[in-house]
This record gives structure tokens, C-alpha cells and sequence, in this order.
């Protein structure tokens, strides 16, 4: 019982560091600052709690924090939930449809990706955010949309009550003159006498606070039709992209394809329900899931394995012919490499001259692709990709004879 409580609380203290993270430092600090100063400047100097249209906008404030907040911490620790480790699919022969998972051992479930930053398999995973320091799936995608709707709603709210105070408070201490504009802080209000006086100090915090509520509406606010886009689709980010990939697969190969995108209802609500329910828990076990009638549980898997065989097909080989530290901007390998850097949490790769690499995209200045291995290595489940450097690599061309071992190579 004593192990069993202790491996409890180890848990709920790897859940709070996700706390000590760039992202929700940010987050939360963004939050507290519009907050606390609508809620500052609504009862000191715009709208005070003895009227009755104060105390219902203070009234809702607190409600916009406490919902954003609710919401917020909901997508973080309650989590997209995991495919458990060594997973297999109940019936044998329908691990012949899915991709296997080195690192955690085991098969990945329909719709389940596997997270680098999470290390774990992911019930339908939608994406990695750095916000919550958490993966966006199956279990937390309903909170994490309605934080993405909420705080664009608060931010709205809190914004009207920064220009409204700076309004009010300045409107009779601005004088325009032919070519300049003058504002005298020192001079009395005539309508009402605040409990503190609109210093420069306020001013400023209120003008930055603005701004902090306007560029969280507009960008959360994005984000947040881009979600309930996929959602009303029943499909995630990355299922999205694998259906784009589908479809230039079979016009690339004339292959005569209908591909069926499965987990589409045919109705909105019916998907949009998939995700949103009265209890707050999204249907279904994450595992399996309700499909189109043309298709089965395993229409999209298939898909990934031919994506899969078609990028092993057309990746190419690159040697080695510069080292490279695997820094994010490198400084000497270029002005063009240093600032056209992808703008991607995937890694960098450090390189030494003579590896091989085999490549599957790239930008003008960035490749991104695979080492090739030992034996020892790939046995192992070790696997090493990302990007680096163009200027570091050159291209082999081989005939059609060494094209073919290099590809037995690199699928061993």
C-alpha cells in the first residue's frame, strides 16, 4: 500500500512540473495580468461595485478567470490519454494494419500518433501544445477548445473595460493643439472621484494590458476556429494532413483510389457531439471508434502504411560532407541557414562527415530525414531524425542497382 500511495504522489508531482514550462508561464501570466487589471480598473476607476452595472461586470470577470482557468487547467493534467504500453489489438491478425511503436513497445491503436515530448502513444492525437505543455487528444480536446473559446470572449470583455477606463479617465485631459497633442494627468475629474488617482504608472499598465487582451483574441481566437474546423469533421490536425497526403499519393500514382476519410458521421453535430458531451467526457474508449459505413476500423491505418512505404520509396540519399553541432541557428553555416531555420519544435541532428542520410523533406536551406544506422542500433530501436543544415550534405546518385540495396539498407 506504501508503494502503491508513493507511486501516486510521484505522479501528481510529474504532473504539476508541467507547470515549470515556458509555455504556461506565459499562459497563465497573460491571464493573470488581463484579469487582474480589468478587475482593477473596472472598480477603481471605470465602473465601481456600488452600482449595480459594476457589481455584474465584476461579477463577470470573475466568472470569464475562474471558466478560463477551469478549462485551462483541465487540458493540462486531466490529459489526451494514452494507449497503455505493449498494446495489441484483441483479434492478431489485425496487427497486419498498424504501425509498431519501438518506444513504447507495443502497436499503435487507430487514430493514436506517438509524441516525442510526451514520449507516449496518444489517443487521437491532435498536436503537441507548448501552452499547456501537454498533447491536445482524446480525452482533454473538449477542454482544451473551450479554453480556446473563452479566452478570446474574456480577453474581448476585458479590452472594452482598458479603452472604456482610458477613455473616461483621460477625456477631459487632452487638449489637441495644431500640431500636438497634450495630456495633463494632473487634472480633476469633474464626474467621479476614484479612490486612487489615473497615474502615468496606470496608464501605462492599462495601455500594456490592452495589448496583451488584443493579440490573445486575435491569436487564440484563430486557433480556435481552426479546431472546431477539424472538429466538426471529426478529424484532428494530423489526421487532416494525412487525408491531403492520401490524395496526392493516388494523383501522383493514377492509382484509381476513392479514399473515404473514416470517422466523418456525414452530420456536424453527430461529430461535433464525438467530442462534446453534457458530462465533459468524450465518447468512445480512444481506441475504437464509430467509422463511415464504407470503411472499417482500419481504413485510415492502411493509409498511413502506404504513406509510409510511398515516403520510404522517394526519400533520397545524402552524404555527409560537413559537420554539423545540431544547433538550432547555426552561426557558421550560412546568413540564409542562420534566420530561414524551421520554425518547429522537431529536433536538430548533429551530423559527421561520411554518415549517410536518407531524406524525405526539406526547405531551400533545412532537410529533414534519417540517419542510417548500424545493425546494433536498428536492432535496438534506435532511430535518429531531424533536421539540419542543406550545405552540410550533398546528394548521392547511384544506378538503379545500388538505388535498390540502399533501400534494403534502410528498411532493415
Amino acid at each position: 500500500m506504501n508503494i502503491l500511495s508513493a507511486i501516486i504522489v510521484f505522479e501528481n508531482l510529474h504532473e504539476v512540473k508541467r507547470l515549470f514550462h515556458w509555455g504556461p508561464i506565459i499562459a497563465l501570466t497573460v491571464i493573470s495580468v488581463c484579469s487582474s487589471m480589468a478587475i482593477l480598473d473596472s472598480i477603481i476607476w471605470y465602473w465601481p461595485l456600488d452600482t449595480t452595472g459594476g457589481s455584474i461586470n465584476f461579477i463577470m470577470l470573475i466568472n470569464w478567470t475562474v471558466l478560463i482557468l477551469y478549462n485551462y487547467f483541465n487540458a493540462m493534467f486531466v490529459g489526451p490519454g494514452y494507449i497503455p504500453l505493449e498494446w495489441k489489438p484483441e483479434n492478431q491478425p489485425d496487427i497486419m494494419y498498424l504501425q509498431f511503436c519501438r518506444l513504447c513497445q507495443g502497436y499503435k491503436a487507430p487514430r493514436s500518433h506517438h509524441c516525442r515530448k510526451c514520449n507516449r502513444c496518444v489517443m487521437k492525437m491532435d498536436h503537441h501544445c507548448p501552452w499547456i505543455n501537454n498533447c491536445c487528444g482524446h480525452l482533454n480536446h473538449a477542454y482544451f477548445t473551450s479554453f480556446l473559446l473563452l479566452a478570446p470572449l474574456g480577453c474581448t470583455h476585458a479590452a472594452l473595460i482598458f479603452i472604456m477606463t482610458m477613455y473616461t479617465q483621460l477625456y477631459d485631459r487632452i487638449s489637441f493643439g495644431w500640431s500636438t497633442v497634450k495630456i495633463d494627468m494632473s487634472a480633476a475629474r469633474h464626474i467621479h472621484h476614484p479612490i486612487m488617482p489615473f497615474s502615468i504608472a496606470a496608464f501605462a499598465a492599462t495601455l500594456f494590458a490592452l495589448g496583451l487582451a488584443l493579440g490573445t483574441t486575435i491569436a487564440v481566437g484563430m486557433l480556435f476556429f481552426i479546431q472546431m474546423k477539424v472538429i466538426l469533421r471529426n478529424k484532428t490536425s494530423i489526421e487532416a494532413w494525412i487525408e491531403e497526403k492520401a490524395k496526392d499519393r493516388i494523383q501522383y500514382y493514377q492509382t484509381g483510389e476513392d479514399f473515404i476519410f473514416p470517422y466523418n458521421l456525414g452530420s456536424r453535430w453527430k461529430n461535433f457531439k464525438q467530442v462534446f458531451t453534457w458530462s465533459g467526457a468524450p465518447l468512445g474508449d480512444g481506441i475504437t471508434w464509430p467509422v463511415h459505413e464504407k470503411c472499417n476500423q482500419y481504413t485510415l491505418t492502411i493509409e498511413q502504411l502506404k504513406q509510409k512505404h510511398d515516403k520510404r520509396q522517394r526519400s533520397a540519399e545524402y552524404r555527409v560532407v560537413e559537420d554539423y553541432n545540431g544547433a538550432c541557428c547555426p552561426l557558421g553555416k550560412g546568413l540564409n541557414t542562420f534566420f530561414r531555420t524551421p520554425c518547429t519544435e522537431e529536433p536538430r541532428i548533429k551530423l559527421t562527415k561520411g554518415e549517410t542520410i536518407f531524406a524525405t523533406r526539406g526547405t531551400k536551406w533545412w532537410i529533414y530525414g534519417d540517419k542510417l544506422l548500424n545493425e546494433e542500433q536498428a536492432k535496438a530501436g534506435v532511430r535518429i531524425r531531424g533536421w539540419f543544415p542543406r550545405r552540410c550534405v550533398e546528394k548521392c546518385h547511384y544506378d538503379s542497382a545500388n538505388n535498390s540495396t540502399s533501400e534494403e539498407k534502410k528498411e532493415q
